[in-house]
């Protein structure tokens, strides 16, 4: 693993990230407002700032991905995702469509508006090799080792094994080749994907497309009607109405 701390660590951090720029760039659907067309190669990572009302799509191309995601707010970084009431305040462990992605202050920052994969995780983080890739994101925007805190990934499914000791966790893989997920950004964030290992899965990572585009109609419609979810909408709405409050008069 290559380290940015010497000259010649840098130099060869940037040449190897150039050289995975160079990579194919993923087909992009037919929207006028594309803002984010990359593929991440096993053992890479990739940093971006999306605008609220983007949306973010993830894509395992031959089924061999594992994209550990961190977020935080672009205006505030010091509010990031919060991976304990992502599961907590939804009532629910395993992620998929309608599932918000919560910040340390109670706000959605995203929302799973699309998903045919199913296998995801929030229980495991990530390993040592993934956490050194997301430092190098998160150190592009300021950030530091303090910054890197739990991530969920995508595309390798893990669950509370039914059988055996309380709490084991049974690993359930991939759902194959072409899965998505999509994201609603709820608030400007910072994204920061590592394409990396399960900790469960020391099996090779293939590449990961990545697509963002402007969807700012699609804020207008909650994507579920559950209680917990339309009181951190409120919370984020509210921040949101209050930032641009500030921003006119300032």
């Amino acid at each position: 693993m290559s380290t940015t701390k010497s000259t010649d660590g840098a130099r060869s951090h940037a040449r190897a990230q150039a050289a995975d720029a160079q990579l194919r760039i993923p087909a992009s659907p037919d929207i006028a407002e594309l803002r984010w067309a990359e593929t991440i190669p096993g053992g890479s990572y990739a940093t971006k700032v999306l605008g609220r009302g983007s949306r973010l799509r993830l894509v395992d191309p031959d089924g061999s991905a594992c994209a550990h995601l961190l977020l935080f707010r672009a205006d505030a970084p010091w509010e990031r995702l919060n991976v304990a009431d992502t599961v907590k305040v939804p009532w629910q462990a395993y992620l998929g469509t309608g599932h918000p992605l919560l910040s340390d202050q109670g706000r959605v920052l995203a929302t799973i508006v699309a998903d045919s994969s199913g296998r995801h995780d929030t229980l495991c983080g990530a390993g040592p090799e993934v956490r050194a890739k997301l430092l190098l994101g998160v150190h592009k925007h300021g950030l530091d080792a303090r910054d890197v805190a739990p991530s969920v990934s995508f595309f390798r499914g893990v669950r509370v094994a039914q059988e055996g000791p309380p709490g084991a966790l049974s690993f359930t893989g991939s759902a194959g080749a072409g899965a998505a997920v999509d994201l609603l950004i709820q608030l400007p964030v910072i994204v920061v994907l590592a394409n990396g290992p399960h900790p469960l899965d020391p099996s090779p990572t293939g590449d990961l497309d990545v697509l963002a585009w402007r969807a700012d109609d699609e804020l207008s419609t909650p994507v579920n009607a559950e209680p917990e979810y339309l009181r951190a909408m409120f919370n984020t709405e509210s921040t949101w109405a209050a930032a641009q409050s500030e921003g006119v008069r300032a």
